[in-house]
């Protein structure tokens, strides 16, 4: 049976993976997921992430999770833009998560950016995920 919500999938993987005191959690690989992965990379919520051949046309994404003072980086991780409900926001609409210490991703026509690098850019998008 296909996944309804690969993303969602990813997330919870991660969120799991941190409550079990894991260092590295498998996850299907798409393009969506590594850009997202990417801005977690980038924004220091994750160590890195490797693309693994399990086989011939089947690639997995080998996601490092990062701990702080043996607690994880991650505190929360949530979806917002679900498949059954898309949530899309202007970047003037788009308010600060944590009072700016946590960080809202978004796919945007200029790929998937962290609402800081958004804001940046002036673009608003499909607000995908919320981290703290």
């Amino acid at each position: 049976m296909a996944m309804s919500d690969p993303l969602g999938d990813m997330l919870t993987r991660i969120r799991n993976g941190q409550r079990a005191r894991k260092s590295v959690v498998p996850v299907p690989a798409s393009k969506l997921r590594a850009n997202v992965l990417e801005v977690l990379k980038r924004e220091g919520y994750i160590r890195g992430y490797s693309m693994v051949d399990v086989r011939a046309g089947v690639q997995e994404l080998n996601v490092e999770l990062k701990y702080h003072d043996g607690e994880p980086v991650i505190q929360e991780i949530a979806r917002v833009s679900k498949p059954g409900r898309r949530v899309y926001s202007k970047i003037k609409d788009l308010g600060r998560f944590y009072n700016g210490l946590g960080i809202s991703i978004l796919s945007t026509p200029k790929g998937v950016l962290s609402d800081h690098e958004a804001r940046q850019e002036n673009v608003g998008g499909e607000v995908l995920c919320r981290v703290f």
